[in-house]
């Protein structure tokens, strides 16, 4: 069997979040609220970042200008000139405020007024994100606000390069947290190994990350000069980046939705059973994860695997239950080309038509077999249809469904090294097995 995340990941971060919020209330209330008017703007700023977030590959939800508000406040030093004194643990009162403001409307609402029910993968993003948001703003809270009340800050001037690139060190170091504990709850949700979920979190500081990064430290610097007219100033740009982020996730929507229509051609068709498409993409993508693959690897192998049978609406007789894996290797090769020039025509990514086309390649195929001369997406399709067309010839035989994987396994086995590649054959008997 495959190693199972940790279950007590997302746990852990979650109640680290919420016990840091509950002593920062408690030491709030019990001190006492240092520039009430400052905090208020900020945890307003916040709220509303909350209520227009994005969703992110991966099903990840951000709310770019509210982690850029909360990161602001956290690095926020002078403001107009004038030294603040809220320290770390307002800091994250403010950024939990604004994240628990942001739920009013849900909860004011009448009942027959709510929005419809979400996902639940949209809920435990929004409590993931809430979660990461407010771990995030208390670090880098905790490495800037002592060292900015202590007086060591003070050595750098404010209007000096010195100050910028302590800000830059700080909101970089703040990122890393963030990605790492990112990845933890990546690793704990989808089961995707640990070291290809903190690299596809720390390829997305490149993206939104980096703006919001660099939102929050222009926050912070123009509100020593402007004061909080820097709060919209300096957040209008954000808004305009999140704009170009949710049209590009409309485009992959209508990416999704154009493969979804043309997996679904063979089954209206006939050639292929109902649900086989579906069945190989889901077992695909678990060999993939099992075998560590990024985010962005993984989705291009869904596409490609939902799509590996649209060569066969070129047959004039249609293959017993669409079962390609028991055709002829010449056959199986012919029917993956095909395919891959339809998808060519359909505005879907190269990469997927590539994948498609060589996935009936042989294994090892020459002499000196090379892996990289057939992409890893096309084998683990390979065993992945493979497995499927296997399991439906069984159940045709009225073969028991534990016997019938059984035999599947044992006869995938068989093939490691010849015909299919060892390692996604694996991958397979241990997270298939």
């Amino acid at each position: 069997m495959s190693a199972r995340p940790p279950a007590g990941g997302v746990a852990a971060v979650h109640a680290a979040a919420v016990v840091l919020l509950a002593f920062s209330f408690g030491a709030v209330a019990v001190r006492g609220m240092a520039e009430p008017g400052v905090a208020l703007a900020f945890t307003v700023l916040i709220a509303l970042g909350e209520c227009v977030r994005i969703t992110l590959p991966g099903d990840r939800e951000q709310a770019p200008i509210g982690a850029a508000g909360a990161l602001a406040y956290a690095l926020l030093g002078p403001l107009r000139g004038l030294p603040t004194a809220h320290g770390v643990l307002q800091a994250v009162a403010v950024t939990g405020a604004g994240l628990l403001l942001a739920l009013l409307p849900a909860v004011a609402l009448p009942r027959g007024a709510r929005r419809p029910r979400r996902a639940p993968w949209r809920d435990r993003a929004r409590l993931d994100g809430a979660a990461l948001r407010l771990l995030g703003a208390g670090f880098a809270a905790a490495i800037f606000q002592p060292l900015y009340n202590s007086g060591v800050v003070d050595r750098f001037s404010a209007d000096g390069p010195a100050y910028g690139v302590f800000l830059t060190v700080v909101a970089a170091l703040a990122a890393l947290c963030d990605a790492t504990l990112a990845a933890v709850l990546r690793r704990a949700r989808s089961g995707l190994r640990f070291p290809a979920a903190l690299e596809d979190e720390l390829r997305s500081l490149f993206g939104i990350g980096s703006a919001i990064a660099a939102t929050g430290m222009l926050v912070s610097l123009a509100a020593g000069e402007v004061g909080l007219w820097a709060l919209p100033l300096f957040c209008a740009p954000l808004l305009l980046a999140q704009v170009s982020f949710r049209r590009a996730a409309a485009v992959r929507a209508t990416t999704g939705q154009t493969i979804a229509s043309l997996a679904k051609a063979t089954e209206v068709a006939g050639y292929t059973p109902y649900g086989h498409a579906r069945r190989v993409a889901d077992t695909a993508c678990a060999v993939g994860r099992e075998l560590g693959l990024s985010t962005r690897e993984l989705a291009l192998l869904e596409y490609a695997a939902l799509m590996h049978d649209i060569g066969q609406l070129s047959l004039v007789e249609p293959v017993p239950d669409g079962a390609t894996a028991l055709l002829p290797e010449e056959e199986q090769q012919r029917i993956a080309r095909l395919g891959s020039e339809v998808i060519r025509r359909t505005g879907v990514p190269r990469q997927v038509a590539e994948q498609v086309a060589r996935l009936a390649d042989p294994w090892p195929g020459r002499p000196d077999p090379d892996e990289r001369a057939v992409p890893l997406a096309a084998r683990i399709i390979r065993v992945a249809n493979a497995h499927d067309d296997l399991l439906t010839a069984a159940r045709g035989r009225g073969v028991e469904e534990v016997v019938g994987r059984l035999e599947v396994l044992e006869v995938l086995r068989l093939g490691r090294g010849r015909i299919y590649d060892g390692r996604v054959v694996d991958a397979l008997v241990r997270v298939r097995g």
